[in-house]
């Protein structure tokens, strides 16, 4: 009975603390999300956070195509003038950022106006070498809002002054278990912004001009 009650108190304190990070992420992001194109500020750099194309039943992955799409509009309403897509290319048969650029390409944008980080293994890798790699102080952030929400937070933390474009989200089922695991997420963002956990890599700089 007095291990039960432990338990017990363990996870009604782990969440109040999921909780109370989810308020204070979203806080942090106040005001500097955009949904609406005419009044997001312009930047010179978007950085759009990877996804895989497909789903595990190959269907195009929404959070993809709706980013692409978002990556696509700003670029055309001259809102930024070049793109960084920021993603996962840990092994040689999965490679986010080469998938968006060929898109992004097939949809007119300039080869020379795109950028790519292949070492955006998570949110707080991408977020931190667009400074420390690419030199960029200021960034548009291009996902869904849940997920511009912790971006931004981890970006104030490192000292990298950030706004968000919301891409289209997603509804149903599959929205709600994203989002679920977006409070965990948080929670694990702000471990790592309390210990200052870095990028799993860093390297050469590369200016985006």
């Amino acid at each position: 009975m007095k291990y039960l009650k432990k338990i017990i108190l363990f996870l009604t304190l782990l969440i109040f603390y999921i909780v109370i990070i989810n308020v204070w992420v979203v806080y942090q992001a106040k005001d500097s999300t955009y949904n609406n194109m005419a009044l997001i500020p312009k930047n010179k750099v978007g950085l759009v956070l990877g996804a895989s194309k497909f789903t595990l039943n190959g269907n195009i992955n929404l959070y993809y195509k709706y980013r692409l799409e978002a990556a696509y509009q700003l670029y055309k309403s001259e809102k930024i003038e070049f793109i960084l897509i920021s993603g996962d290319n840990g092994r040689k048969s999965y490679d986010e950022p080469t998938d968006f650029k060929n898109d992004l390409i097939k949809k007119g944008i300039p080869k020379n106006k795109i950028f790519l980080d292949y070492a955006g293994f998570r949110t707080l890798d991408s977020v931190v070498r667009s400074k420390e790699i690419f030199g960029l102080n200021s960034i548009t952030i291009i996902s869904q809002e849940f997920h511009n929400e912790r971006a931004i937070y981890l970006a104030k933390n490192f000292k990298i002054n950030a706004i968000g474009y919301n891409a289209k989200d997603i509804n149903g089922r599959y929205g709600i278990k994203t989002k679920l695991r977006e409070y965990i997420a948080r929670a694990k963002a702000s471990i790592d912004v309390l210990f200052n956990v870095q990028p799993k890599f860093l390297g050469e700089k590369i200016e985006i001009k």
